[in-house]
């Protein structure tokens, strides 16, 4: 009985992180074409028209951030991001299991450090304006906590599902032991 309502809510916790990770993804997205139109803007004002708006650089570097932040966040859940997959399948699958275990736990690690670095940085210069735009000076550092904290939380679930198949090797071992 227990399995089948633990079975539920991870499910629907699956659920709910797998519809977070499109929103984050769309993001990331509409980021990067935003990032195209400011920018086409820009040269377009500079060379055509021959008068360059100040607020693109800001923007710009907002948008970066942001699509940055959130692919990066994107590449955890789905498991795109940097690594040595070549080498995990010569590997003995006992060794295998547990670096499965401990790279999402450095992955949540480093995403945990950038969300909280960077909320500091984002709550330190708030109240400084940036020139050209309207917008406080250390805005570029909130996607970056948002994308931090959402990598340590992709991550964290990468970890529980690792265990979860580790748990389930060891059963699987138990069994044909017997």
């Amino acid at each position: 009985m227990s399995d089948t309502n633990e079975n539920t809510v991870t499910t629907g916790f699956q659920r709910v992180l797998e519809k977070l990770a499109d929103i984050v993804i769309h993001i990331a997205v509409v980021a990067l074409l935003g990032l195209v139109v400011v920018q086409g803007w820009q040269v377009f004002a500079r060379y055509v028209i021959n008068d360059s708006p100040s607020w693109t650089e800001p923007v710009t570097l907002l948008l970066l951030s942001t699509a940055m932040s959130m692919g990066a966040a994107a590449g955890v859940y789905t498991n795109r991001h940097f690594g040595f997959f070549l080498l995990a399948d010569y590997i003995n699958p006992a060794i295998k299991r547990g670096i499965d275990v401990l790279v999402p736990l450095i992955v949540a690690t480093i995403g945990g450090f950038i969300a909280a670095w960077g909320w500091v940085l984002w709550m330190d210069g708030i109240h400084i304006k940036t020139a050209g735009a309207n917008l406080p000076q250390s805005v570029n550092y909130l996607p970056l906590s948002i994308g931090g904290a959402l990598m340590a939380v992709f991550a964290l679930n990468r970890m529980v599902l690792a265990l979860q198949a580790s748990a389930g090797h060891a059963d699987t071992d138990a069994e044909g032991d017997r």
